[in-house]
């Protein structure tokens, strides 16, 4: 319950709506309430004396509260439609905008498929679970209680029989509503397993053809797919021994209240009209348990997805890069320092780096090389903030990049990650992520430098031309291009390429190196490769090994005197190591 409390403050703005929605309801239900009472009069006066001008005056009132009750739930539905859409619309947003906000180890320990599913099936949920509650919730109890209340004044003991029903109905709603909520919560647990699943096979269906194992993951899909069946089975039947055991003591109650009723018309007590209202009235109470069972269910998903949905907003947020007093460069700060910095990823067992401490230059190539799993990427990861260090500090012209405005400090950079990623749209409005404000000359002096201009020339439509989700008509090497191209469009003080030139052949990496060493001195470059010809002519270059820093220098510094640098360039160029 404290998951949807913290969401309904996204349904303030629809106050009027949620107001009007029971309201409605709550004139319906009053409506429905003197049908029985109308036809109590119709029995008795009516049918009893053979006056057929009060049957058909009684007649048409029925006509006109059916009309007005209609209308009365058309005008309710209306509203709680418009508020519970407007609350999952709003919190969708709110949901997007959180995540953009998220820390990369938050996102990390979420996952990217328990957060889809949070974000479309739960508060698909919520929005069901909001629209029940406007339209039945108070309706529902209200034509109960009223049309036991109504029995109460046609006769008091025929009406017993309703002090004995409810309570045991209410009773049977509750006790499976409690028993339901953990296992709504189970079954919404297991959609994110089978929706994971289902995402990494969609996202590596190359990789699963080319090794043959199409068998092997229809046998885990299935696997996961069963577990996720019996598990919302088995909480379906429980959901749905509601309404049998609703309708069966609610019929046992009829059947009490037709025998009592019939010793009381027998004695004068009661008429047959007055008879015919209290049945019509257990009636409308068996119709509205129904509902209310239906909707006890509804909100049991509604609650356990609610809490799902607050989960997210609970995830620890980014933590706010304010402006301090270190607004200014420190007089006599080297450009860019890492100060003995460590990090360790949330929940991981080890650190992924430690101790690194080197001093960059402005306008300095810096290479960054390692094994596989030295932690390359995790280093450049740091300067845009992607990863808060958890020791030492990273600091940019004296300031801690922890104290600069996110805006400022990423403003300043232009990143290509090392898997290229590009967006559905067209080439120029993928490169104007770099800067929206960049003119056709400037997108064609970063396609030129990127080594990229061949590849637009080439598309029909030229920087107009189509690029699909994910750039899919286009090969590795272009997408890695056109990601540079658009880095470069920005034209940011630090240029950050994590091995993003690792699909281009060795005379296109070799015109881009050298296009990039012509702006050395207006651009301070980090480059982080496996090839050793890609960060050999970098004014500093270094090696990391496990995380730490095995080595600093030139590289014929490194030649000379780095083990791990010297086993690294020889394993690629092994002719060098015979003329050593």
């Amino acid at each position: 319950m404290s998951g949807m409390k913290k969401l309904l403050v996204y349904l303030k703005a629809y106050k009027k709506e949620s107001v009007l929605a029971p309201l409605f309801k709550l004139l319906e239900a009053f409506f429905e309430l003197l049908v029985p009472l109308v036809m109590a009069g119709i029995i008795d006066s009516g049918i009893e004396n053979g006056d057929r001008g009060y049957i058909l005056k009684m007649g048409i009132c029925l006509i006109v509260l059916a009309v007005v009750g209609l209308t009365a739930s058309v005008t309710a539905q209306f509203f709680a439609a418009k508020a519970a859409v407007g609350l999952s619309t709003k919190l969708r947003h709110a949901m997007f905008g959180y995540i953009q906000d998220m820390e990369f180890s938050d996102i990390d320990r979420a996952g990217t498929s328990t957060l889809i599913t949070r974000m479309t099936s739960d508060i698909n949920q919520v929005q069901n679970g909001v629209n029940m509650v406007l339209r039945l919730f108070l309706r529902s109890p209200i034509i109960v209680f009223g049309a036991m209340i109504m029995a109460f004044t046609i006769d008091v003991k025929c009406a017993l029989v309703f002090v004995v029903a409810i309570p045991l109905l209410a009773i049977v709603v509750m006790g499976i509503t409690f028993f339901t909520i953990p296992l709504y919560k189970k079954v919404q647990a297991g959609l994110d397993k089978v929706l994971s699943t289902t995402r990494e096979n969609l996202t590596g269906v190359r990789v699963i053809r080319a090794f043959h194992r199409e068998e092997q993951e229809e046998a885990q899909f299935h696997e996961e797919n069963t577990a996720l069946l019996h598990l919302q089975q088995f909480v379906g039947k429980i959901s749905a021994c509601m309404n049998p055991v609703t309708y069966v003591i609610v019929n046992v109650a009829i059947i009490v209240l037709i025998y009592t009723g019939a010793v009381q018309v027998n004695v004068g007590n009661l008429s047959r009209g007055e008879v015919v209202a209290i049945l019509n009235y257990m009636s409308q109470i068996l119709v509205e348990l129904v509902k209310l069972a239906n909707l006890i269910i509804t909100i049991t998903k509604a609650l356990a997805c609610a809490d799902r949905v607050a989960a997210v907003f609970e995830i620890q947020e980014e933590k706010p890069i304010v402006e301090t007093s270190m607004g200014r460069k420190t007089q006599g700060e080297p450009y860019l320092v890492f100060d003995h910095v460590s990090l360790t990823y949330l929940g991981a067992g080890a650190e992924t780096l430690k101790d690194i401490d080197f001093v960059v230059n402005k306008g300095e190539t810096v290479g960054i090389i390692g094994g596989t799993g030295s932690g390359k990427s995790s280093l450049v990861n740091l300067l845009p903030g992607f990863y808060p260090t958890t020791e030492g500090s990273v600091r940019l012209e004296g300031r801690d990049l922890k104290e600069m405005p996110v805006e400022e400090l990423r403003g300043r950079m232009g990143v290509v990650p090392q898997k290229a990623v590009l967006f559905k749209g067209t080439i120029r409005s993928n490169l104007l992520w770099g800067n929206p404000d960049a003119t056709d000359e400037d997108l064609w002096q970063a396609l030129s430098l990127a080594q990229a201009r061949e590849v637009v020339e080439g598309k029909d439509g030229k920087l107009d031309a189509e690029i699909a989700q994910n750039g899919r008509n286009l090969s590795g090497g272009q997408r890695q291009r056109l990601t540079i191209a658009r880095a470069l469009v920005r034209q940011p003080e630090i240029l950050i390429l994590d091995d993003s030139a690792s699909a281009l052949d060795y005379a296109t990496d070799a015109k881009l190196r050298s296009a990039l060493r012509g702006m050395e001195g207006s651009m301070t470059i980090f480059i982080v490769s496996q090839r050793a010809s890609s960060i050999r002519h970098a004014d500093k270059i270094i090696v990391l090994d496990d995380g730490e820093m095995a080595g600093i220098g030139t590289h014929e510094e490194l030649l000379e005197h780095c083990a791990v640098y010297q086993e690294i360039y020889y394993s690629q160029y092994p002719e060098e190591r015979k003329q050593a």
